[in-house]
This record gives C-alpha cells, structure tokens and sequence, in this order.
C-alpha cells in the first residue's frame, strides 16, 4: 500500500510483466491539462487520482477535519454505474465501458474513506457489491478484475468491507473468506523472511517475503484499514510476544504476529525499510515504513513501533513534501495509529500541509470544550478559525511550489 500505484496500473494493463502495487515510480510529471479543482495534489492523476484522494479524504477525517464538500463530490463523481471505481476517469460524465481500468484498489480506498466520512451508502453500497462480484475463489483480489489474488489488494479491501459495516469472514467465495487468501500467502517460521507475506506466488508457486504486502496482510489480517488504531501492547496470536509460531490451523491473529515479527526485524537496523525496485540501488522506502509502523502498531501497540516511527519523524518531511497528499495522508496514518500528535511530527504540522494539496476544508466548528478551555472567551474558537483561514491562505503558495511524488 503505497502512494501511488501507477505500476499495478500499468501491469494491470500488460505493460509490465509483473508489478507490485508495492512497487515506486518517478515523480510523475505536471499535467498538461487543468486539474479539477476539488482534487488534491497538483501533479498527473492518470494512475492514482482516486487512491491519493481517497488517502487524503480519510487522513482528514482522522485528525476531526472536514473535508470540502467539493474534494468529496470529485471523489464520488469518480464511481462507474456499475459501484466500481478506476485510478482517474477525467470524464465522469462519461458512462464506464470496456476500455476504463476499474480496480479493487481504487474501489477499497475510496470505500474505506467515504465510509467514515458518513453519508455515502448509496456509493459504498454499491461499490463493496462490485468488490463481492470480483472476489476470487481463493477468497482474495487482484488489483484488477480477474487478476491472482495479491497481499495489499487482498488487505486494502479487508479495510473497506470492515469499514463498509461487513464481516470480511462472511465475505466468501467458493468457501473461501479473504483471510484465507492472505493466510495461503503468509511464509513459514523458519527460512528466510520467516513470518512474513508474499505479494504473490511465484510461476512455481513458492512464497517470497515481501515487506509492503507484509504490512498490508498484518492490517487486514486484523480486519483494519488505513486508519487503523493501536493494538494491545504485546498482543500476539500465541501470547508469546514477538514469537513466530504455526499453530494448526493457523489463525489470522497468528499470522498478523508472525509478519509484525518480520516487519519488527526488518527495520531493527535502521529504522525503516528499503526500497526493492529491481536494477536500482537501495535507499530508504519512506511509504513503506509508514506502513509498517501502521501494521506494528495495531498489532502489537505504539511502543512495537517507536523506532521506524522515530525514523520517520526525522526523515520523512521532505519526501512527503515531494510526493504529496497521499505521502502525508500515510503519515497521518502512523500517528494516529501510534497517538503522535500529527500536528507536531518531528516538527512539521501534517495536517496542515495535507490541507494546502487541495481545496481548504470546511471551517472548524467550535465545541463546548473549546469554550471551556479559554474560560468561555471565545478565544479558542477563534485560534482554530485563524488556523483554517491561514491554512487556506497557503493553498496557493504550496500547490505552486511542490513537485511531485513518488511511489
């Protein structure tokens, strides 16, 4: 689960053999054409309009902002007649046919963040029947209709039929629920990347670890989603810890602890995880660690987390500068998933910065606590107007001098 997925779009496509969703790409290109103004970001939208919007949408809605009404109804105006929803459709008006790529990844973003935005169940209701429609009989998804089940497609929908009010156990093709699909992708407890997730089999049909689909499989494995909360201090399938074990059967608990163990290894070192672009040299994979210190802490608390969330608090401000609104929208994610301030992440205020990606949310309605905390003066109502209106302010700055945004 990462900032864009321009690969799977393209793999999806034919272009590429076999992409990870996992998988990063250039900062793509500004867009030769006038960008709606309800979208957030300010950079080509072909691949991951309706994934970095989505993010955006939800990151907001986690730390109590209301997002424009306009940024919504892009988002929704994005779904096709028949529930399902593609990267970017720059003619929603445009009835879908054939030729528009609808995936379950679009479709589970957009469902995991018009769910909790509250309202929208005519949409989400008929997006989550799509996602029903495309399950595979192994109980998983690709990210295209059709396609072998992966780890992050699997986990990313997991979020959005939980999120959606389903039972993702209930939710079964040929017998099979989501969780066996992640559970037919988790590796053993002994070997290499013991405990950790495939993306896919390989052509032979052998497992290799995979650290993005790890983290994803952890989250969905618990039935969570992008804004997942943290888990019990400890928690572990086996009440061992950290311990890898293979019970039988092996559960869904047991295998979100297993790849948290991984993931836990994996960054010990240094503090996060490194990028696997095949032919390119290693550097520090800021999306991903974001996403580990997600699936860490909702598996086994804040505190499993601290290093690689540290990391992040140290490193990541000028990547997520870079990249954009589903960047920021991920490290929103790691601090509420840990309970770090989001407005104070190693000194930057992402909730801030999110806001001037896209259109100025909604005012900040004052509350009886507010009143109360400035003695009912009414100061406190007016700090947090000030800081809309200041956010609004810097939109135009922010959108004019930010490039854009890798993988």
């Amino acid at each position: 689960m990462n900032v864009r997925r321009s690969a799977a779009a393209l793999a999806a496509a034919g272009v590429l053999a076999a992409a990870s969703p996992a998988l990063a790409a250039s900062p793509s290109p500004s867009p030769s054409t006038v960008l709606p103004s309800g979208l957030y970001g300010g950079t080509d939208p072909t691949y991951d309009g309706v994934w970095r919007q989505s993010l955006a949408l939800l990151a907001q809605h986690t730390v109590s902002v209301t997002p424009a009404a306009k940024a919504v109804d892009w988002l929704t105006g994005q779904q096709c007649a028949n529930g399902a929803f593609a990267a970017f459709r720059a003619e929603p008006a445009r009835a879908c046919d054939a030729k528009v790529m609808v995936d379950s990844n679009s479709t589970a973003a957009a469902v995991q963040a018009l769910s909790a935005l509250g309202g929208h169940e005519d949409t989400t209701g008929k997006a989550v029947t799509w996602l029903k429609s495309v399950q595979n009989e192994d109980g998983g998804w690709g990210y295209a209709p059709g396609g072998a089940s992966d780890a992050n497609s699997t986990g990313v929908v997991i979020g959005a039929l939980a999120a959606a009010g389903e039972r993702p156990a209930e939710v079964t093709k040929g017998g099979r629920s989501p969780y066996d699909a992640l559970l037919k992708l988790a590796l053993p407890c002994t070997g290499e990347g013991a405990g950790a997730f495939a993306y896919q089999p390989d052509k032979k049909g052998a497992l290799t670890a995979n650290a993005d689909a790890t983290a994803a499989a952890v989250v969905g494995a618990l039935g969570a989603g992008f804004d997942a909360k943290p888990g019990k201090s400890g928690k572990s399938g086996n009440g061992s810890g950290t311990g890898c074990a293979e019970p039988d059967p092996l559960t869904p608990e047991q295998a979100a602890a297993n790849g948290a163990g991984y993931l836990a290894k994996a960054v010990a070192a240094d503090g996060h995880l490194t990028s696997a672009l095949a032919g390119a040299p290693e550097q520090p994979d800021y999306g991903n660690t974001a996403d580990a210190v997600v699936a860490l802490a909702a598996q086994g608390g804040a505190d499993r987390a601290a290093k690689p969330l540290a990391w992040l608090e140290q490193n990541a401000a000028a990547w997520a500068k870079q990249s954009g609104p589903a960047a920021y929208a991920q490290l929103v994610f790691a601090a509420h998933a840990t309970g770090t301030d989001p407005r104070d992440f190693g000194g930057t205020d992402l909730v801030r910065a999110l806001n001037a990606t896209g259109p100025a949310p909604q005012p900040t309605k004052p509350t009886k606590t507010a009143e109360k905390d400035d003695g009912g003066s009414g100061a406190g109502v007016w700090w947090m107007v000030g800081t809309g209106l200041a956010a609004g302010a810097g939109i135009g700055f922010l959108l004019s001098s930010r490039r854009k945004q890798q993988l």
